[in-house]
């Protein structure tokens, strides 16, 4: 099945009927069919694409279940699930009553499975030398109880990947911590100024190789979103992946003509910590000026990561040369650990044991001082902070995002930010 659907501001029902038609043109009768889906961490319209394929596929299926792709996000509660599908708790006990619902577990070993190693020859090649080591591939067990997996979720710029979507809903979002760690670092090797956005990555590549072990067919329902309307639908192969990821680039990629010594990046109420949040950085860095500052504004943010708080507090935010230079001393230290704090602090140098930020990383949030000078960020209170007083003075070098974290903000000219010049510069 390969069938592309494209159309601007798709309304519920538009998008629902696309979803059947799609559906139509397999033949899922008699088969055990997995449907992954995103957590609540990424818009988009979940609850339309749950009700279609229980509709079409529950009385022609032997078994069709769904699975949260949480990756280390944390469990949804049973308020928050419901929610985020769209039914009632009547409804589940009732009309959907048939539909298995799961949630990925990803530091259970009872819940994982190895299919395989990604050897490290491979691993040197696709990831063009800059990981040198075995990758095992561990998958939430229940993967292979089906006869085949359906993927639904939105495609968006992406840090570690470039775009997310497609595969990634896999890995990592159904995968064990090994192949996250590792290909999350390998992300953070490239920086984010110079991998978010591109669609051909080496995390992508490593990703692609990771689902070649998994030998299942794997159908995709890929959309593009923006300000919450449905842009277009993509469903079939890697290809339909693709074809999503092209529009993404057209109506997710923001470009401007300057760069801007302070910017106000604002998080919507769907980043409950900085774990998730730290994506209002990510899509801004490459405008923000050297030595400027950009401040995440999130007054709703009372927590660094309910996942993994305390592994993060125990290293700070850092650049990534900080931790390179320094790796015997960070080695114990999870690849996605060192990957979301460079990720954050953005790029800079640590040359004669000095660190050096390109820009100063602010917190307006729900987390105290204290914890921001802990971890290594700078610190705003979020009751000083008027939006209104950041409106209208982009000629005056400032600029307020709101709903960050979704759109990705690049200079017109091209250019990034690059580490290169930086050392140039300081040394």
């Amino acid at each position: 099945m390969d069938t592309e659907k494209t159309v601007r501001f798709l309304s519920r029902e538009e998008l629902s009927a696309l979803c059947k038609e799609a559906l139509q043109t397999r033949d899922y009768r008699d088969k055990r069919i997995l449907v992954v889906i995103p957590d609540t961490t990424r818009s988009g319209p979940v609850d339309i694409f749950f009700r279609s394929i229980s509709e079409q596929l529950l009385d022609r299926t032997r078994k069709l279940d769904f699975i949260v792709a949480l990756g280390t996000h944390p469990i949804l509660d049973e308020t928050k699930l419901y929610r985020h599908l769209g039914i009632t708790r009547e409804e589940r006990e009732t009309k959907y009553r048939e539909v298995g619902l799961f949630q990925h577990r990803w530091d259970d070993p009872e819940e994982l499975r190895c299919i395989g190693t990604i050897p490290r020859q491979q691993v040197r090649e696709l990831s063009k030398g800059l990981l040198d080591e075995d990758i095992p591939v561990e998958i939430n067990r229940r993967i292979l109880q089906y006869d085949e997996l359906l993927i639904v979720g939105p495609v968006f710029p992406h840090e570690v990947v470039g775009f997310s979507g497609g595969y990634k809903y896999i890995f990592p979002g159904v995968a064990g911590p090994q192949i996250i760690h590792k290909f999350h670092w390998l992300g953070a090797l490239i920086t984010n100024p110079k991998i978010n956005g591109v669609k051909d990555t080496p995390p992508r590549q490593v990703i692609n190789k990771a689902v070649s072990l998994l030998r299942l067919p794997i159908t995709l329902f890929s959309f593009v979103e923006k300000g919450g309307k449905v842009l277009g639908f993509f469903a079939g192969g890697e290809e339909s992946w693709s074809k999503a990821a092209d529009l993404s680039a057209q109506v997710n990629i923001q470009y401007v003509d300057r760069t801007f010594h302070t910017v106000l990046s604002v998080a919507p109420q769907m980043y409950e910590d900085l774990w998730t949040a730290g994506k209002c950085m990510y899509k801004l860095e490459p405008i923000v000026e050297d030595g400027g500052r950009l401040i995440i504004y999130a007054p709703h943010v009372r927590e660094v990561s309910y996942t993994h708080g305390e592994a993060i507090e125990k290293v700070g935010y850092h650049t990534r040369d900080y931790f390179l230079k320094q790796m015997d001393r960070f080695r114990d230290v999870p690849g996605a650990i060192m990957a979301h704090s460079t990720h954050v602090k953005g790029i800079g140098t640590f040359i004669d044991g000095k660190e050096t930020p390109r820009i100063e990383v602010l917190l307006a949030t729900g987390i105290p001082k204290h914890r921001c000078r802990k971890i290594n960020l700078g610190y705003l209170d979020p009751d000083l902070v008027r939006i209104e007083d950041y409106v209208d003075r982009e000629d005056e070098g400032i600029l307020v995002v709101r709903n960050a974290g979704e759109v990705l903000y690049r200079l017109a000219s091209g250019k990034v930010p690059d580490i290169e010049h930086l050392y140039s510069k300081r040394q």
